[in-house]
């Protein structure tokens, strides 16, 4: 099981590739809040809610100081395919190798179906504009999630 990470700690640094292959790195966002979401798998129910309400309520983040991006362990050709697909427009990062999710303890064990499995925990977390965890927040719910978000932030 991976760490959690807390409020005031330095959120991990990382650089993974998006949909289209090219890098997409936290230190980009210097300056500006971070929304960095996780979620299991592009294409599926529930993350495809996650992402469109997330594209649905981009303008709004983005109008606040908050960019978004999208941690999954997908590849990018499949990122590229959810993109279209749904017409999103949040940044999606692939981490086959699961180093970002373990590093910002968004892998381990879960409850699915009742049983203990390992995989990945919807879970999101805010970056402040220093670099440093403002919220964590873990085991989120796919639907309604943005939606509570945005109250919490107060945007």
């Amino acid at each position: 099981m991976s760490a959690r990470l807390s409020p005031g700690d330095p959120a991990p640094a990382f650089t993974l590739p998006d949909a289209d292959g090219n890098p997409v790195s936290l230190a980009d966002h210097a300056g500006r809040k971070v929304i960095v979401y996780f979620y299991p798998a592009a294409l599926t129910p529930g993350c495809t809610k996650q992402a469109c309400d997330f594209t649905d309520n981009l303008s709004l983040l983005a109008g606040a100081g908050y960019d978004v991006i999208g941690v999954s362990p997908d590849k990018p050709e499949k990122l590229a395919k959810f993109r279209t697909q749904e017409d999103l427009r949040v940044t999606l990062v692939s981490d086959p190798d699961k180093k970002v999710l373990t590093a910002y303890g968004a892998f381990g064990e879960k409850q699915m179906y009742g049983r203990t499995v390992t995989g990945v925990i919807r879970s999101t977390v805010i970056v402040d504009e220093r670099g440093n965890v403002e919220r964590a927040l873990y085991n989120v719910r796919a639907t309604g999630h943005v939606a509570k978000l945005i109250k919490d932030l107060g945007i």
